[in-house]
């Protein structure tokens, strides 16, 4: 059985890969098996709304012919904005793990807590492997000064 820390490595490898965005990576979990994995394109492809987290869930809702993820599960490598988390909820996945944590655009634990108030049961776990998380993000924003 794969456990969450390989998850989250693997959405750690693909956001490592991103070189236009900001380097974040969402994978879906169903079953313990990937249905759904994207990184951020809004950059790439100039479209507002291309975060990760909501890329994912498309792509998920195809895979399960399905707008309800009822049984799967996220990983994330940066904690979700108020979009992308609002559409988390509206997936109603049932766990949330991400890593690094967002004190500027967080909305699952940092600065907005959706989930608390949607009164939703999504379970969430913050800063899995969040020092390599950080690390991602610190050099992206250092390469581009």
């Amino acid at each position: 059985m794969i456990m969450s820390n390989d998850f989250m490595q693997i959405a750690i490898d693909e956001a490592k890969k991103v070189k236009i965005d900001i380097p974040v990576c969402a994978v879906i979990v169903k079953d313990n098996k990937i249905i759904s994995k994207e990184i951020n394109k809004k950059e790439l492809l100039n479209k507002t709304t291309y975060h990760a987290e909501i890329l994912a869930i498309n792509k998920a809702n195809e895979v399960l012919n399905s707008w309800r993820l009822e049984d799967c599960d996220m990983y994330v490598t940066l904690e979700p904005c108020p979009m992308c988390m609002w559409a988390i909820l509206n997936s109603r996945i049932k766990r949330l793990y991400f890593g690094s944590y967002d004190f500027k655009y967080g909305a699952a634990q940092s600065v907005l807590k959706l989930p608390q108030i949607a009164k939703s049961k999504i379970e969430i776990y913050g800063g899995i492997k969040e020092k390599e998380c950080n690390k991602i993000l610190k050099n992206y924003f250092e390469e581009l000064r």
